[in-house]
């Protein structure tokens, strides 16, 4: 692989869920079982975003639509809740997260959501830096709400 590789961004394939949920099992203590992820790449496919580098899948983000009160006023409202994001330690701070991000952002419109949402752990300093970058903004604390007892930020976002 050279640096100047190519990133190409798209649509999670049901033969990239083995490269998937082996990027989540090395970036993140969050682990799912196989059928999360299928039940995702099915539902919401235009939000399933995969970066590919070299024929290899590099980063992804997952993310799902659903209906609830929005973050910004009591209305019901379509919204998207990012789910989880990984990219492999060797390609981070070369912008894949930030693009992953946005093509979420993207496909989640395509679905009619209107605002987003996740759970960041407090002390993941350098993910909560990237999406402020994104326009989100800390909303809520949920105690407690990783396995290992952390406590998370629910950041959130016009879209």
């Amino acid at each position: 692989m050279t640096e100047q590789s190519p990133v190409v961004l798209r649509s999670c394939r049901p033969e990239d869920l083995d490269q998937v949920i082996k990027i989540n099992e090395i970036c993140l203590p969050e682990n799912y079982p196989r059928s999360f992820f299928v039940e995702h790449l099915i539902n919401f496919p235009k939000a399933f975003i995969v970066a590919e580098m070299d024929g290899k899948i590099v980063g992804y983000v997952m993310t799902r639509v659903e209906k609830g009160f929005s973050f910004y006023g009591m209305k019901w409202v379509t919204k998207a809740h990012i789910i989880s994001l990984a990219v492999l330690p060797q390609y981070r701070r070369r912008g894949i997260g930030t693009a992953l991000m946005k093509k979420a952002h993207e496909g989640a419109k395509e679905y009619g959501a209107t605002e987003i949402y996740l759970e960041v752990r407090v002390n993941n300093d350098e993910a909560i830096a990237l999406y402020k970058k994104l326009s989100y903004e800390i909303k809520d604390v949920n105690a407690n709400y990783y396995s290992d007892g952390e406590d998370a930020y629910i950041m959130v976002a016009h879209l």
